[in-house]
C-alpha cells in the first residue's frame, strides 16, 4: 500500500464562497512543514486567507509557502519551536502584523510507540508540550485578536484522531493528547458564546510522514510485519480500505472555519472510514 505523501492539487481543495475568506483575515496553521499541516496551510491560502504557517522545520515550511503561492494564495512561513513560549509569542505577534487573526488550526504533533510501563518520561513531557500545551497557548494568544476583530468572530480547529475516541495499545500519550484536544475544543467553545467557535477533526490513518514513520515501531512492538501493521492494525477496522490524503483532512478544517459551520460549536468532525462506530 502506497502511503507516500500525495501531491496537493487545486482541484482537490475545497474552495468555499465566504465573505470572511479574504486576504485581510489571517489563518495560523501549526505543523505547516509536512502532512496535514502543510495541506491545511495550502488549502487556507487557496481560500484567499492570508495564511501564516509555523513549524520547526524551516526547509519544509518554506516549501509549503512556495506551494501555497504557486496556487495563487498568500502565505508566510515563520519558523517556530512549539516547545518555546517565546517562539509561539513571536509567531502570533508577527501574524497580527499581516492582517486580522480570525482562524487557528492546531495541527502539529509527534508520535512515540511504547507501553505505559516502558514509556520514557522525557517523551511524555515533549508530546504533552507540543500536542496540548502549545495548542492551548496558541489559542490563549489568538482569542484576544479574534475578539478585537470587527465582527468579533472566528474559529479554532484542533486535529484529533480516532485516538480521541478510542485507545489502542502502545500509544498512551498520543491517546491522552488527542482526548485532551477534544476537551480543549469544547472548553474554548463553551466560553466563545457562539462567536468564537472551536471544533476538532478526527480521522483514521492519513498518508503523512507521521503515519509512515510509526509502522516499523508498531511492527516491532506487536511482533508482526510492516505489511500486517498497515492491513490489520491501521486499516483493519476501517470500512474504507484506503488511507486519507492530507488534503482531505485540510478540507474539513476549511469547512469548519467557514460560514457553513455556524452550528459546529465544540463538535468533532469524525471522518474515519467507520473505525470508531462500525466495528
Amino acid at each position: 500500500m502506497d502511503i507516500s505523501e500525495p501531491i496537493i492539487r487545486r482541484e482537490d481543495i475545497l474552495v468555499l464562497v465566504d465573505h470572511d475568506f479574504n486576504s485581510g483575515n489571517v489563518c495560523i496553521v501549526s505543523g505547516a512543514g509536512t502532512g496535514i499541516g502543510r495541506a491545511t496551510a495550502v488549502a487556507a491560502a487557496a481560500n484567499n486567507l492570508f495564511t501564516v504557517g509555523i513549524d520547526r522545520n524551516e526547509t519544509e515550511g518554506k516549501k509549503t509557502q512556495e506551494m501555497a503561492r504557486e496556487l495563487g494564495g498568500q502565505m508566510v512561513f515563520i519558523p517556530a519551536d512549539l516547545t518555546r513560549d517565546e517562539d509561539i509569542e513571536n509567531a502570533v505577534s508577527e501574524a497580527a502584523k499581516l492582517g486580522t487573526i480570525r482562524y487557528l488550526a492546531n495541527i502539529a504533533g509527534i508520535q512515540h510507540i511504547d507501553s505505559v510501563e516502558n514509556f520514557p518520561m522525557e517523551k511524555y513531557d515533549l508530546m504533552q508540550r507540543i500536542m496540548l500545551r502549545a495548542p492551548f497557548y496558541l489559542s490563549k494568544l489568538t482569542i484576544p485578536h479574534i475578539k478585537a476583530s470587527p465582527s468579533g468572530t472566528g474559529a479554532i480547529g484542533n486535529i484529533g484522531s480516532v485516538h480521541a475516541h478510542l485507545c489502542t495499545m502502545n500509544k498512551p500519550v498520543y491517546n491522552i493528547a488527542k482526548f485532551g484536544l477534544r476537551a480543549l475544543s469544547q472548553s474554548i467553545a463553551a466560553e466563545g458564546e457562539g462567536k468564537i467557535r472551536s471544533f476538532s477533526v478526527s480521522t483514521g490513518f492519513v498518508k503523512t510522514p507521521l503515519a509512515l514513520n510509526q509502522i516499523p515501531a508498531q511492527a516491532a512492538q506487536r511482533g508482526i510485519t510492516p505489511e500486517e501493521v498497515v492491513r490489520d492494525v491501521m486499516m483493519g477496522r476501517s470500512r474504507v480500505k484506503e488511507m486519507m490524503a492530507p488534503v482531505d483532512v485540510a478540507n474539513l478544517f476549511i469547512f469548519g472555519f467557514s460560514r457553513y459551520s455556524k452550528y459546529l460549536v465544540g463538535g468533532d468532525l469524525l471522518f474515519d472510514g467507520g473505525m470508531v462506530l462500525t466495528y
